[in-house]
């Protein structure tokens, strides 16, 4: 059999053995038997004592199929091959029957394969670049593990379809394989084929034969506790995931258990779930969890293909073929997945570790002899060597595989660079040579060459290396490609000289022979095998000890190289070996070494060191001899403190991007804050939300808000969260008006893909929680939850699968000023760019510091203890010298031998912080700690320590584990309460803020930090003892962020106060984690609120400071802000204030009771207060009600400032405290930051910069949970805006698999962004929190702004002129006017509408008004500012304008999702008209959904008419007038949607707009039907429109009369009445009266809103309505009186909303010049040919409040273009032939403003004149508000007032026709002196007038009485005449 498995055979004889098991195979479809090696070899195999198995994945390359070395015990002698058949096809790749069998001439062709076969993939010498299909029978095929394959062979043929080939031999001969030795199935059947996502035929996983006639390709062992990795990368990297307790994985893959050892001796089992594909191949098939499961597995795609290993070719120690193997690989489709199975520790990933994104035991390519790996190697090494694959073949390797870690990194890599010419390739370049293996290879030489003996290697370097080299050497190229990328062009030729492999050993050596053994080259003459051995021999004689890395190359095999890299520098290797476990694996590493008692051995070390004995035997010894000699240093203060939180600046995140948001159809908000499953954080939040007033504020509490009712609002993602949930989303859907804002705090915590909680939901229900709630279906399509995800590091939500649009990023603060300071008090931020400026040269003291002598001492202990994993040991010895250190400050300064000149500060300062400050105030020091088992160590062990010394109430020591509530001892309880002024007896810190001036240690436990926020007197962050090997960005700014403060930058610090001086420049920007936006002072605009708000008062702002709605401000001498807090500042001086002071001026509260503080100014001072009005601060300070205290006035060198220096404070009680404010350790918070420790690999990394100016930390991979797209990527620049930043993720990074964001395919595109999805990103601790609480309250307000609207109101004018008693309607309760009785009624004269306020009064017989009677006119500019409106709340029945969005009216609107945009057609219809003396041609455009309402010659023909319904009609679902609306300027804002006024009732609108206006309007509006004026009229005014719509629809009405006249039809029963309405009409009101008896005066009336549908029906349906002309309404006005409504009908002027029978005034024409007052104008003419105008006065309509368009649209300027100066309404005439400026307006406009401003120029005897008005004659034109005209018509036949007695002060004749005569002038009589005013189109017909009408004989005339308006010739002027009574 050629098997050279030297095992003893059991007593069964093999024949017998093999007998059976065929036979069982045979017999049985289900049970899969045993396998025969199992059944042969002796010992049953004991589960893996070590991470065994590695998995299998395809490489690239192919190695080559010679026999040298891979069959030593095969024969020699060659095999003769039969010759073919006569005839037949002997083509290689074709079978004998002339088919094509090659994979990629037949991939795409359906192929037939029988039930029970597969299709292979069979490999041919002949042809090595091709694989041939074949379809074999499975059972002859092996299973997954490389057992249970038939003997013998079962196979047909895909090409010409033969079936039934028995023998292997028979069928390599059909398909023409050539072979030259025997043929056998294991050697030339390759690869499983499997269909791809596009159905085609692809090379798919290795199948998996056993035996040592195969070269086995194997994957070394897996040195991390049972893990699997999974593979990230482009093209075939490795899938890392998130740093949360799981993998991702995908759905639809059954589930395969794999069980493994791990290194460590405690074993676990872990599953591995495909779908994984590593290089673009597939991997092999998946092990089944069930055997019994297989049947119903269908074969995997390529998107899911399963991993698979074997068995290694020689038998050694740990290996059982039964045992299943871990493996992975992966590609960015689909990464490997990580299952496990219930009752073990879940396996997690890896974060990815120095080398970049990390795993460990990948599928390599194994090939030649194996490598036996040494058994003792750890122990003389004192690490295990990391080695990483590179190019080409990687031997096997047995033994002991504990002892060595292998990874695929490298090789990953160096396959990502060789794609980088790609990218230009898809672009239509040239092809362009990637670069070489073998410069490569020599670049990464010389990489490792360059590293100092500290630093360790990261992958990310290296791929930029390689990047920059490519570049330069196809510079040429590049530059062409950028120039010119579509045009190929051929590649330039290149200069530099390539590498061979003949000459790459030696420059690598020669390369490493410059450094002093650090990188040691191997070459190798066969393979890697010899120099892998070689290498372990060295490392065993200990010859390596200096060498950090070893260089292995063979260079021979067919001038291709084969290449691997081993770590053996004991730092470097144990860094990078940790760096590949996975957070969870980390824990459950440390955690065993605890359980198992491996640290005692350290423990014991640590012993010996002490020189006097064991620490713990003096710690003893200490406490017995200070026994009873305690004292504490606290004493007891009563001063106060108070908080003081602000309102921060708000994103105002609606855009109009979000077009399916539309907030006008929401009345309220609501919300819901997720949060992380911290305690503390949970506190935080309920604590700020309790506080802020938001609850009060969006109306969902009342007074007084309770804990639990803000509680109601958080929801702490943990296990419980689910249910809450629920009920959140089931209010939502009960509640569909009110808009919920979903908001996930802290979001890049969780992004676990909800998948992954498919397989794991048994065992950890935590897992893909936010994925499961956040993204569930009803959240994404609900139209009232807007998802707002926080976070201080966005990076995982800015992928290329992103959700969230890029315009709903908000990045906090803004990064614009408007010339004011972001926080008031003149605050800096510091953050991480900060910190790592000051450790640039120029400042006195670095804020980031490394602990040398304790990494020596980890360093040390590392090479003693190599299997102890360096967190325990960090820890330990940090433990350690904590521990000596509060012993030497006790008094054993012995100690301080043993411990670090920092810990000691540290603890020195701890320690004696309480005694320097008559409050007993201390510090925080933060000891971070993420690994819980080692965080309750080092509690146990410092508690021990304290207590020994006797310091328990000295300080604190608090440990704080997310999970966990914090536990302070009741000593300091009773100091914080004291301290507070709390008085509650229950009361506990339930958050670290409230921990504010307690000396203590926090040791802070947990992976990550969940978005605590620490309290102001923290003064040192040891970060000593973060997982340094976890590099990503998001890891490590998180935990940098703990760290971020605010400090006062306007402070004299104190000179020679050590540690205190800072010198870091205000104004530094840099944009590494905070960018440019963070620490820029910028004045974010709240939008809504006139008040300034000054965000974050605290110094250390967190979340918790900025948003509160109470505002404080502080009292400023500054000019800036002078004038805009004088509003705000608080009490005058002396006057009683909250404010206690703190301990010494210049100390103030970090914790929830905080002060408003005082400011140094340059005048006297004031203590702010809380603004009035607003929510005061109720923290637990103000809970017990404070005692004020007056602060008197004092100079300013007296105050001190927030920070202040050594000043004094007059403190209104008996005892005066003076103090050093620099002695108490909170008054020093208030000026520096936090002093933070890091480790030195971490510190090395934020302070070295890349070319770009960033740090090196900002290059890393952002997050665990997302890869990178592509090596071929620039580096983030220094310069970059937070968008810049977003946007260059987004193009870069794309989801792992476990990502919750993987399956959601953006790639950019708008569509695949979710539209009520936004982002508020901002820096660690700069109050995003108080942002977003701030952005609901905005919010809000919004929603109430968009609900109301400003509505004009204004009391009727001219109500109080005497009236005489026969003008009533006495029938008050009619419903409609009697006609009878309203025919008897006279017109009302006077017109009352307030808009005219300003236009002259009209008089009539009935009057005789006094010129006091008439107001003060308005000056011209006031008019529009000074109207009065009220806002009023939008009703159901409202008009809307375009910004309105809902449901119902899609379909009106045109929006509809499911409809096209509505087609329209253009329709021309003309009319003649005499008047004109022309042909009038108006267009309509008619959408295709309102062609019902108009008759067609034919369908899409001639328009012929608009359809009218019959006086008769009663249908209640319509509205029987055709409604138009005249418009200019307002597409966006006119309301032009009915649909909710009419009430959804069919009703036909038309928009009459001008044709310059006609396609905005149309874009506008789609669905509307537009009128269209001739393009003559594109500069008239409103009184064209009327004349056109009045002409047009008589025209219409008489072509309906006769259509309908031929189906019989009267033409009087045609509805003869059209709606004119104002584009401002916005609601519309009925009052209900009730009148107490009949005929009586008393009455009682109501107002309600009613639908438009509601009022025309009403109107419609009036008996005898073809009777009346005009029917108008009232306007609303909330000051309406009841005598107004009293009478139900009037007889008088109506306007903005009419009702017009055309058919009635046919011969009453609007004046089709006018553009004020032509309302009146027709009115009077109305009148006068005696039709009746009714107002109906129980209706009123409400008229919005628009501050565009309309007649504001008519602007007059100059002609002269250079002429800036302002044109007055005086000079808009001037005299005819003069030089005077022409002006660009119709001179009808010219000449009404000018008679509105400027009449008394003409007029000068009517000039208050009332009794004696100007006699206007057939025209009302608006004179001014202070003299008064009288109307006549001089048509036969009209109805004019008695003119007998009165005498007119002047005449006005406007463009008057033939029916003035002479004759008709002579019969009024005019004061001596009146004047004369002649208005004429020319100055010919002026002449004539004036000869015609005799007027010469009245009136004398001078040649300088004539004028023009100031028009140009073109322009036709017009041309007055004025002259005086005789």
């Amino acid at each position: 059999m050629g098997n050279s498995y030297a095992g003893q055979l059991k007593s069964t004889r093999f024949e017998e053995v093999l007998h059976n098991s065929i036979e069982a195979s045979l017999r049985s479809n289900t049970l899969v038997p045993r396998p025969i090696f199992s059944q042969l070899y002796l010992e049953a195999e004991q589960q893996l004592s070590s991470l065994e198995g590695g998995g299998r994945a395809d490489n690239e390359e192919e190695e080559d199929e010679g026999e040298g070395g891979l069959e030593p015990s095969s024969p020699s002698n060659a095999y003769q091959l039969p010759p073919p058949p006569e005839g037949c096809c002997t083509t290689d790749g074709f079978c004998q029957a002339g088919k094509d069998l090659r994979l990629v001439s037949i991939s795409q062709e359906p192929i037939e394969v029988p039930a029970g076969f597969l299709l292979v993939g069979a490999k041919s010498p002949s042809l090595p670049d091709h694989l041939l299909v074949c379809a074999v029978d499975k059972r002859f095929l092996p299973d997954d593990n490389g057992h249970n394959a038939l003997l013998g062979f079962s196979g047909n043929c895909v090409g010409c379809g033969k079936k039934g080939f028995c023998y292997f031999t028979e069928f390599s001969n059909h398909i023409n394989l050539k072979l030259s030795t025997q043929p056998k199935k294991q050697k030339h059947l390759k690869y499983y084929l499997v269909r791809n996502a596009q159905g085609a035929l692809t090379k798919g996983p290795l199948i998996c034969w056993k035996g040592s006639e195969f070269r086995s390709r194997q994957n070394s062992t897996n040195t991390c506790p049972s893990s699997l990795f999974p593979p990230l990368e482009s093209s075939g990297s490795l899938a890392a995931f998130p740093s949360d307790p799981v993998p991702g994985t995908n759905p639809n893959i059954p589930m395969g258990a794999q069980q493994a050892g791990p290194a460590s001796d405690h074993p676990s089992v872990t599953t591995a779930t495909g779908p994984t594909v590593f290089n673009g191949k597939d991997s092999p098939k998946q092990p089944q969890l069930a055997k019994s499961s297989l049947s119903a597995v269908p074969r995997p795609s390529a998107l899911g293909i399963l991993p698979n290993s074997g068995p290694p070719k020689k038998r050694h120690k740990g290996w059982s073929p039964e045992s299943k193997s871990t493996t992975d690989g992966g590609f960015p489709q689909s990464g490997g997945n990580r299952t496990k199975q219930e009752g073990t520790c879940v396996p997690c990933v890896p974060q990815p570790g120095l080398v970049g994104p990390a795993s460990v035991t990948f599928p390599v390519v194994a090939s030649g002899e194996p490598v036996s790996v040494p058994d003792n190697l750890l122990k003389i090494c004192k690490a295990k060597p990391v080695i990483f694959k590179g190019h080409g073949n990687f031997p096997y390797l047995c033994g002991n595989l504990n002892d060595v870690v292998i990874s695929p990194l490298l090789y990953t890599c160096y396959q990502n660079s060789q794609s980088l010419s790609r990218a230009y390739e898809q672009h239509g370049a040239s092809t362009m040579q990637p670069i070489s293996e073998e410069t490569q290879l020599l670049l990464t030489v010389y990489y490792l060459v360059q590293l100092a003996a500290d630093q360790v290697p990261l992958m990310e370097d290296l791929e930029q290396i390689f990047l920059r080299s490519w570049r330069e050497s196809h510079l040429t190229e590049i530059r062409q490609y950028q120039q010119a990328p579509p045009q190929p062009f051929p590649p330039a030729p290149n200069t530099a000289v390539p590498v061979t492999s003949a000459q790459l050993p030696w420059l690598a050596g020669l390369a490493a022979s410059s450094c002093n053994d650090s990188v040691h080259v191997i070459e190798c003459t066969y393979s890697l095998a010899e120099g892998l051995s070689e290498m372990f021999r060295l490392l065993i004689e200990g010859k390596l000890s200096k060498t950090n890395y070893v260089v292995i190359i063979c260079a021979c095999r067919n001038a291709a190289i084969d290449s691997c890299i081993a770590v053996t520098g004991k730092y470097q290797a144990r860094i990078l070996s940790e760096s590949l476990l996975s957070p969870a694996e980390y824990q459950r590493e440390v955690h065993y070494e605890l359980v198992t008692g491996k640290v005692d051995s350290l423990g014991a070390f640590f012993s010996s060191l002490c020189p006097e004995g064991d620490i713990d035997i003096l710690l003893d010894k200490f406490h017995q001899e200070n026994q009873g000699h305690v004292s504490s240093s606290f004493t007891a203060s009563s001063i106060k403190k108070t908080a003081a939180l602000d309102a921060s600046g708000v994103p105002v995140c609606t855009n109009s991007s979000t077009q399916n948001l539309d907030l006008g159809s929401f009345e309220k908000v609501d919300f819901l804050i997720c949060i992380p499953p911290s305690e503390v954080t949970y506190q935080q939040t309920v604590f700020h939300v309790w506080h802020s007033g938001v609850l009060l504020e969006l109306g969902l509490e009342k007074e007084p808000v309770t804990k639990q009712r803000a509680e109601q609002h958080v929801l702490k993602l943990d296990t419980e969260a689910q249910a809450r949930f629920k009920a959140f989303l089931q209010n939502s859907f009960q509640n569909p008006h009110t808009l919920f804002v979903l908001i996930h705090d802290h979001a890049h915590w969780d992004l676990v893909s909800s998948a992954v909680h498919n397989i794991y939901s048994q065992s950890d229900p935590s897992v893909g929680l936010v994925d499961r709630l956040l993204n569930c279906r009803e959240v994404k399509e609900a139209p009232n939850i807007v998802t707002l995800h926080v976070t201080s590091f966005p990076y995982a939500l800015q992928t290329q699968h992103t959700l969230i649009s890029p315009y709903n990023e908000i990045h906090w603060p803004v990064s614009y000023s408007n010339g004011v300071d972001l926080y008031h008090e003149n605050k800096k931020y510091f953050g991480l760019s900060e910190f790592i400026d000051s450790t640039l040269s120029g400042h006195s003291l670095p804020l980031l510091r490394y602990d040398s002598s304790f990494e020596a001492m980890v360093t040390a202990l590392g090479k003693r203890f190599p299997r102890l994993h360096s967190a325990v040991i960090r820890t330990f010895v940090l433990v350690q010298h904590y521990a000596a250190a509060m012993m030497a400050v006790s008094g054993l300064p012995q100690m301080k031998n043993h411990t670090s000149v920092e810990t000691l500060e540290i603890t020195q300062n701890l320690l004696n912080s309480p005694k320097q400050c008559p409050c007993g105030h201390g510090l925080m020091v933060l000891l971070r700690v993420p690994c819980s088992p080692l965080a309750a160590v080092a509690y146990e062990r410092l508690a021990h320590v304290r207590a020994r010394l006797a310091l328990e109430e000295h300080f604190e020591i608090i440990l704080g584990h997310p999970s966990s509530s914090i536990t302070v001892g009741k000593h300091f309880v009773k100091q914080l309460k004291m301290w507070q002024k709390i008085e509650d007896a229950e009361w506990r810190p339930q958050t670290y803020l409230e921990l504010e001036g307690l000396p203590c240690i926090l040791i802070f436990s947990g992976m990550d930090p969940h978005g605590e926020s620490l309290p102001r007197s923290l003064r040192y962050c040891d970060l000593r003892l973060i997982n340094s090997s976890c590099l990503v960005r998001t890891a490590l700014e998180q935990e940098l962020g703990l760290a971020a403060y605010f400090v006062s930058n306007d402070v004299s610090l104190e000179k020679g106060a050590k540690n205190e001086v800072l010198e870091s420049d205000g104004e530094k920007l840099s944009s590494t984690d905070e960018d440019e936006e963070a620490g820029v002072e910028g004045c974010f605009d709240a939008g809504s609120t006139s008040e300034k708000r000054s965000p974050v008062k605290r110094e250390r702002s967190h979340s918790h400071d900025s948003a509160s709605s109470s505002l404080s401000s502080k009292a400023s001498g500054s000019v800036l802000y002078g004038e805009s807090l004088a509003q705000l500042s608080g009490p005058p001086l002396g006057e009683p204030a909250r404010s206690p002071l703190p301990c010494g001026p210049a100390e103030e509260g970090r914790t929830p009771g905080e002060i408003p503080r005082l400011r140094v100014s340059q005048g006297p001072t004031v203590v702010s207060r809380h603004s009035p009005g607003l929510a005061p601060q109720p923290d637990s300070s103000l809970r017990t009600g404070q005692r004020s205290l007056q602060v008197p006035a004092a100079p300013s060198s007296q105050l001190s400032s927030s920070s202040g220096s050594s000043s004094t404070c007059a403190v209104p009680t008996a005892n005066v405290l003076v103090l050093q404010a620099s002695q108490c350790s909170m008054a020093k918070a208030c000026r520096q930051p936090p002093i933070v420790f890091l480790p030195k690999l971490v510190y090395d990394m934020l302070i070295s910069t890349d070319s770009s100016g960033l740090p090196k930390s900002a290059s890393l991979l952002p997050s665990p949970s997302v890869m990178w797209t592509s090596s071929f990527r620039p580096l983030l620049s220094k310069m970059m805006t937070s968008t810049e930043q977003s946007l260059y993720y987004r193009q870069w990074t794309v989801p792992r698999p476990s990502h919750m964001d993987y399956g959601n395919r953006a790639e950019g595109r708008v569509d695949s962004f979710h539209p009520r999805r936004l982002l508020l990103s901002g820096p660690p601790q700069i109050g995003k929190t108080g942002a977003y609480l701030q952005f609901l309250s905005i919010l809000s307000r919004m929603l109430i702004r968009l609900t109301e609207v400003d509505v004009y109101d204004e009391e009727e004018i001219n109500t109080s002129l005497p009236e005489e008693s026969d003008w009533h309607y006495l029938q008050l309760t009619d419903p409609w006017p009697d006609l009878e009785l309203f025919k008897k009624m006279p017109f009302d004269y006077i017109i009352h509408d307030p808009k005219y306020e300003d236009a002259s009064l009209i008089c009539s017989h009935h009057q005789s008004i006094k010129s006091e009677d008439r107001g003060t006119s308005r000056k011209p500019e006031d008019l529009y500012v000074r109207r009065q409106t009220a806002r009023m709340r939008l009703s159901k029945y409202a008009a809307y304008n375009t910004y309105h969005h809902c449901e119902q009216c899609h379909q009106y609107m045109g929006f509809h999702p499911h409809y096209q945009l509505y087609e329209s057609t253009l329709h021309a219809f003309a009319f003649s008209y005499s008047m004109l003396g022309e042909e009038i041609q108006l267009h309509f455009i008619i959408p295709k959904s309102k062609e019902h309402h108009f008759v067609f010659s034919q369908p899409g023909g001639q328009l012929e008419s608009m359809r009218l319904p019959l006086v008769t009609d009663k249908n209640h679902e319509h509205i029987k007038s055709p409604t138009f609306t005249p418009t200019t300027g307002r597409h966006e804002h006119g309301l032009f949607n009915l649909y909710h006024a009419m009430d959804g009732a069919n009703h036909l609108h038309v928009l009459v707009v001008k044709e310059y206006e006609m396609a905005i309007y149309k874009k506008y509006w789609p669905n509307h039907i537009m009128l269209v004026l001739p393009s003559i009229f594109n500069s008239a005014g409103v009184g064209a429109a009327h004349f056109l719509i009045k002409e047009l629809c008589y025209h219409n009405l008489e072509l309906e009369r006769n259509r309908q006249e031929e189906l019989g039809v009267k033409p009087q029963d045609i509805w003869p009445f059209i709606v004119i309405s104002d584009d401002s009409c916005v609601m519309w009101n009925v009052a209900d009266v009730d009148c107490a008896g009949e005929r009586s005066r008393e009455f009682s009336w109501s107002e309600r809103n009613v639908s438009l549908k509601y009022v025309m029906q009403h109107i419609e349906a009036s008996p005898n309505i073809t009777h009346y002309a005009l029917i108008g309404m009232r306007k609303w006005t909330s000051k309406t009186r009841g005598r107004e409504v009293q009478e139900p009908f009037s007889r008088c002027h109506v306007h903005d909303f009419i009702i017009l029978n055309v058919d009635l005034t046919q011969n009453v024409q609007y004046n089709q010049n006018r553009f004020t007052c032509d309302d009146v104008d027709f009115n009077l003419r109305v009148h006068s040919a005696g039709l009746l105008l009714c107002r109906f006065n129980r209706f009123s309509v409400m008229k919005k409040q628009i501050a565009v368009g309309g007649h504001r649209s008519f602007h007059i300027t100059s002609k002269v273009s250079d002429s800036s100066a302002a044109i007055v309404p005086s000079q808009y005439i001037c005299a005819p032939d003069s030089k005077h400026t022409f002006l660009a307006a119709p001179a009808q406009l010219l000449l009404e403003k000018f008679l509105q401003y400027h009449s008394h120029r003409f007029f000068p005897l009517s000039l208050k004149n009332h009794s004696h008005p100007v006699l206007s004659v057939d025209c009302y034109l608006n004179l001014g508000p202070q003299i008064s005209v009288c109307y006549v018509s001089s048509r036969p036949h009209s109805l004019n007032i008695s003119c007998s007695g009165v005498a007119f002060s002047g005449l006005l004749l406007y463009l008057c026709d033939s029916f003035v005569g002479a004759s008709f002038l002579k019969k009024f009589h005019f004061l001596k002196g009146a004047t004369l005013c002649v208005i004429c189109q020319d100055r010919n017909s002026l002449r004539q007038t004036v000869v015609r009408l005799e007027l010469e004989d009245e009136w004398q005339f001078r040649l300088r009485d004539e004028f023009q308006t100031a028009n140009a010739k073109e322009d036709r002027p017009l041309f007055f005449l004025t002259g005086r009574h005789i």
